[in-house]
């Protein structure tokens, strides 16, 4: 978008980000879920790094938490209480360190200590002479809330630090860390809400935000809260983040270190990464992603803070299931039985760890209950293994441009009347799904682009779920759109995205052989290549070239007669042929023209393979035939060279002898091609 776009797009994002913020960090409230509002604060990182002017003082990225409740007591931190950025990728993490290096303008050696990202409440304490005289929240990061008397009830927090303390403990001692509710005591209290006759809490970070900014202390005790410490900000001769944990432990706090691990490469955080996104239900506690530090504290406290966040520390999250993303259309596809579903075309988005572009609408009945409009920002998910839907609208972003979705009374497929059955819109013409099938699947035959492991039957589930609407659509298929079908998987969705991929390149014979038109077989695509005059190396030059020759011009090719001439005429002078050509551009398919061979041993010879041949198949002996410059045919005329006749020859062999053609055996055959 240009710049007067990105900052009235950046204005509504603040808001609505703020609102999000004030609702989460004051009152506790989720009104979308973190990854949804990740996804918007991520949105908004990207305009104002691509238009830095675009920063305001009060922007999200440039502030830590949220505001201070007025029925607590005010705290300022004699350090400010700073929280993470966050990456959602190698590539990004790897951004991020390069940034490090690119500051400090040296090359680091990794030394990096990660940790399990704990989805709680964050607090500090300051214990003097050993006892824990306040506690307080993080606020906006430089004033918080004086919560001492809830946090006393959270067991894992020691009062005193004289009793297990194996070090001297200082006058002064300033600790900091993460409180949090594990899942089995959320459960709990959700059942007791449930058997109270109250609502169940949304998620266990609220709920232990909930009970320690209460008012009355037992509200608090009651939910059993739970701590872990991850930063000493005193300074007792620790010169590490792993020595502010040992020290931690041996001050009685509890750390969880046998979970963390100190690391010397980008490799190994990936590693650890990956390892607890899919072992983290091992854990008693949500975790939302990995803690990403530089162990040196000499060389983290070099590096300094930028915004909100320090430079030398970083959130590593995990796939969302949740993101918001532009929809940019509405497609509508046509099942097998002729069922009209709409498909979203999304702006791309990774969700579940891959990039997603499509995600059903279910029917048209969901997005009247969305309330969904083209332009839309919404909310995709994909959790699990499950197929990407939209889930939600984000209203308040709209610019106004957004534009109302009308439900199709004719067929896009064939223009047939749309007949609905209750919440089914169907198209009346009941052999039209069948028709686009047998489109698509003529398209990826072996004699065309020759995909493999792409058949009608795979074909139809594709078109009934809505990943390919046309041509161009199979190359834009994802791994996330098909791994959870029944009978695919990772491996298998791999294996095919592969084969499609390499099939982008294709001569232009089988090009035009593909494209399904009227009257056009193998050997009439073949003859059109060789006729075509310039050069074609994308799907939409063929409008520069054989869409300029006329329909008298094109019956002055060999064997072109009328109806094949107008038949090839017509298609390019379709718009929708027109724009199909157009998006295999787009996807880029790549076209090469294989000349026949000029003065090769059979040039200006014509053949016919009736029959069975015993040593090679009929595709086969046609391309013998033009690898030495003849032209295989289809029919029998008086023009025809040679009949080549196999087993069970039919009725050509009679025309041929009715024509005075001369007809070869298999061996002749082979003499004259090897």
């Amino acid at each position: 978008m240009d710049k007067p776009q990105a900052r009235a797009r950046a204005a509504k994002l603040r808001e609505e980000i703020n609102r999000y913020r004030r609702a989460y960090h004051v009152e506790d409230v989720s009104l979308i879920s973190d990854e949804a509002s990740d996804s918007l604060k991520k949105e908004l990182f990207a305009l104002e790094e691509q238009y830095p002017d675009l920063v305001t003082p009060d922007s999200p990225t440039q502030r830590v938490g949220g505001e201070v409740a007025k029925q607590f007591k005010r705290v300022r931190h004699e350090n400010p209480m700073l929280s993470f950025n966050d990456v959602f990728s190698e590539d990004e993490l790897r951004a991020w360190w390069e940034r490090l290096e690119n500051y400090l303008k040296r090359d680091i050696k990794p030394e990096i200590y990660v940790e399990p990202k704990i989805d709680g409440f964050a607090i500090e304490l300051i214990y003097e002479k050993g006892i824990l005289v306040l506690a307080s929240t993080r606020g906006n990061g430089t004033i918080g809330e004086d919560v001492t008397s809830n946090v006393k009830t959270v067991e894992a927090i020691p009062l005193n630090l004289e009793d297990a303390a194996k070090i001297k403990v200082p006058e002064k001692l300033i600790v900091r860390g993460e409180i949090f509710i594990t899942k089995d005591e959320f459960e709990r209290i959700n059942v007791h809400q449930e058997k109270e006759g109250e609502k169940a809490y949304a998620n266990p970070r609220n709920t232990a935000a909930g009970a320690i900014r209460q008012l009355d202390p037992k509200v608090a005790a009651s939910r059993k809260l739970d701590s872990i410490a991850y930063a000493l900000m005193t300074d007792l001769g620790q010169r590490s983040h792993a020595d502010e944990h040992a020290l931690l432990h041996k001050l009685g706090f509890k750390t969880d270190n046998k979970h963390h691990q100190l690391v010397h490469s980008l490799e190994e955080v990936f590693a650890y990464r990956n390892k607890w996104e899919k072992n983290r239900e091992k854990l008693p506690y949500q975790i939302d992603g990995v803690v990403v530090v530089v162990n040196d504290k000499m060389l983290f406290g070099e590096l300094g803070a930028i915004g909100k966040a320090p430079r030398g520390a970083i959130a590593y999250k995990f796939s969302p299931e949740e993101a918001t993303t532009i929809l940019q259309d509405i497609k509508v596809q046509v099942g097998r039985t002729g069922v009209l579903t709409p498909v979203a075309v999304l702006e791309p988005v990774e969700v579940g760890g891959v990039t997603i572009q499509h995600a059903t609408l279910h029917n048209f009945d969901q997005i009247k209950r969305l309330g969904v409009k083209i332009g839309d920002t919404v909310i995709v998910s994909r959790a699990g293994d499950v197929i990407p839907q939209v889930t939600g609208v984000l209203e308040r972003l709209r610019s106004g441009k957004e534009r109302t979705f009308i439900t199709p009374k004719r067929c896009p497929i064939d223009g047939s009347e749309v007949v609905v059955e209750g919440a089914i819109y169907r198209c009346a013409n009941k052999d039209c799904g069948a028709r686009l099938r047998e489109t698509l699947t003529h398209f990826v035959s072996r004699q065309a682009f020759d995909i493999k492991g792409m058949g009608p039957k795979i074909i139809a589930r594709f078109i009934d779920e809505g990943f390919i609407l046309d041509f161009a659509d199979i190359f834009k298929l994802q791994e996330a759109e098909i791994s959870p079908l029944e009978g695919f998987g990772e491996k298998s969705a791999q294996k095919l995205l592969e084969e499609i991929g390499e099939r982008k390149r294709i001569d232009l014979a089988r090009f035009i052989y593909s494209l399904g038109i009227l009257h056009i077989g193998e050997e009439t695509a073949h003859v059109l290549s060789k006729e075509i005059k310039g050069e074609v190396r994308k799907p939409t030059d063929l409008l520069k070239t054989l869409g300029n020759v006329s329909e008298s011009g094109l019956m002055q090719f060999p064997d072109i007669v009328p109806k094949v001439a107008k038949s090839v005429s017509d298609w390019l002078k379709n718009p929708n042929n027109r724009d199909v050509l157009g998006k295999l551009d787009e996807v880029g398919i790549e076209i090469v023209k294989s000349d026949r061979p000029a003065g090769g041993a059979l040039s200006g010879k014509t053949f016919v393979v009736t029959g069975s041949l015993e040593s090679m198949s009929r595709d086969e002996a046609h391309s013998r035939i033009r690898a030495l410059g003849g032209s295989p045919s289809g029919s029998m005329s008086r023009k025809t060279s040679f009949l080549v006749a196999g087993s069970d020859p039919g009725s050509k062999l009679k025309k041929a002898k009715e024509l005075g053609v001369r007809v070869l055996t298999e061996k002749e055959f082979l003499d004259m091609v090897s």
